[in-house]
């Protein structure tokens, strides 16, 4: 057969690139490796029968926010939203928590000393959060809101040590920013670590941190069902190993990393533009466990179920000592911990009576170190009695996350470095980053901005370039 526009890879990205081409009129066909759709947003029964678990990503902020997936009316498709009471949890092992709300104002009454400085930080970004992000989640251009990308933009670029211990005074507000800058996987003292933490603070209080009923994997049926809705096409268990295996086409928009698209593109790519791909870096990987619980994790501080999220790693100088080891090549002792616990929120993933959790820590990249002990010691130390609720569990280490999808390069779940010149450049200093050096064949994954996350607009602004290419739009 031949279509309009062929998309490689049915992750959010490949999936939102499809449907923007499919929305301007063109005939599109998704062609898919694994046998199911999702990529980053799969879910499966890893433990137990029964126990529905978040292979990759959990909880998805940056998906309620994002200005593309806003325009699709998913929830026409299946996909049905949970808030949970509180975004996120951060305790501390003397059994004290700071709990971030949905209320700024409320968040900021919890870290006292640093109430004013908080809100004034936060107070503007959160009123016009709508606006920010439709200007960070883009490639470079000329902002629509230049004050406000300012504003954002002066604090952004900063490393997180240096935006924390600048302004605020007291440890709860320094060691909640930490959590959310570590997100990043860079060391808080490199830059723009204090962008991530500036983002998830931000929709923390303006969209929340929600989950979607089912798993991860609802996202993904529902973008897939949205496309179909649309005429395009889906053909799962197809390992394109070459753009010569394909169908002609005008167009071939490639949801894979530079190290996927050296090997799919070959000889057909210019020796620059190949030589600028073969130097495009991975940052560190992540170790993930996936547990069935006989109960709820019994958390020290009570509140912390009420976060689907909780960070576990302590003080600022604990998470930035995990944080430094990993950015050094080494595994920290005491690793800084991101869990999840849905099924407190959404019932339908567990047996009755029955819990779920996830959390992952960050290693070195192509790390096979076993963190299995020192992820459940961090848990056990805010949470005693949490290895009694343990009733089974699967491990996947960076090589194995790899396998399942090779645009985790050595367990990078944000689809390459995120350090400033690669934020800059990504996948390579371009006026239209999405562009490859083959006429009609672009590149539309994480590798390309506005970089990781469950938001689909590498793959919008990527089906964007291409349709203006082809004079389409």
């Amino acid at each position: 057969m031949e279509y309009d526009a062929i998309v490689i890879g049915s992750g959010p990205n490949g999936l939102a690139a499809a449907i923007e081409l499919a929305r301007a009129g063109c005939s599109v066909c998704v062609f898919e490796r694994s046998d199911s759709i999702g990529g980053g947003a799969h879910s499966s029964y890893l433990t137990l029968p029964g126990f529905v678990h978040d292979v990759c990503s959990a909880i998805h902020p940056l998906g309620l926010a994002s200005p593309f997936f806003r325009t699709l009316s998913l929830t026409d498709f299946g996909l049905e939203w949970i808030q949970p009471d509180a975004p996120l949890a951060h305790p501390f092992v003397d059994g004290s928590s700071v709990i971030c709300e949905r209320s700024l104002v409320e968040t900021a009454r919890i870290l006292e000393a640093d109430s004013r400085q908080y809100q004034k930080l936060f107070g503007k970004l959160v009123r016009h959060w709508d606006s920010l992000t439709t200007e960070i989640l883009a490639p470079v251009h000329m902002p629509t809101h230049p004050l406000l990308l300012a504003r954002f933009g002066w604090q952004a670029v900063r490393s997180a040590r240096t935006f924390a211990y600048g302004h605020f005074r007291e440890e709860p507000a320094r060691a909640l920013f930490a959590g959310m800058a570590a997100h990043s996987l860079l060391a808080l003292e490199d830059r723009p670590s204090a962008a991530f933490g500036l983002v998830l603070t931000v929709l923390a209080h303006a969209v929340g941190w929600p989950l979607p009923k089912g798993g991860s994997q609802q996202i993904s049926e529902a973008l897939g069902a949205c496309l179909r809705s649309l005429g395009g096409r889906i053909v799962t268990g197809v390992c394109v190993r070459s753009l010569h295996e394909l169908p002609d086409s005008r167009l071939v928009l490639c949801d894979v990393t530079p190290r996927q698209f050296l090997e799919i593109a070959g000889s057909s790519l210019n020796d620059r533009y190949r030589g600028k791909l073969q130097k495009y870096q991975y940052g560190p990987g992540v170790f993930k466990i996936d547990w069935a619980l006989s109960s709820p994790i019994p958390w020290k501080d009570s509140r912390c179920a009420r976060a689907a999220t909780v960070h576990i790693g302590g003080t600022f100088e604990a998470i930035a000592a995990s944080e430094n080891d990993v950015s050094h090549g080494r595994h920290p002792d005491k690793p800084f911990v991101i869990l999840a616990q849905p099924s407190l929120f959404d019932p339908s993933r567990i047996p009755p009576g029955n819990h779920t959790g996830w959390a992952y820590c960050h290693v070195p990249n192509g790390s096979t170190e076993d963190m299995t002990n020192r992820i459940e010691a961090q848990i056990e130390a805010v949470a005693p009695g949490f290895k009694d609720c343990i009733l089974a569990r699967h491990t996947f280490n960076t090589r194995q996350l790899e396998v399942h999808n090779p645009n985790l390069v050595g367990g990078d779940i944000n689809g390459g470095m995120q350090n400033l010149p690669q934020l800059l450049a990504r996948p390579v200093f371009s006026s239209s980053p999405y562009r490859t050096s083959i006429k009609g064949v672009y590149i539309c994954s994480s590798s390309t901005p506005p970089g990781g996350g469950v938001h689909g607009m590498c793959g919008f602004h990527a089906a964007r370039t291409a349709l203006r290419d082809a004079g389409i739009r």
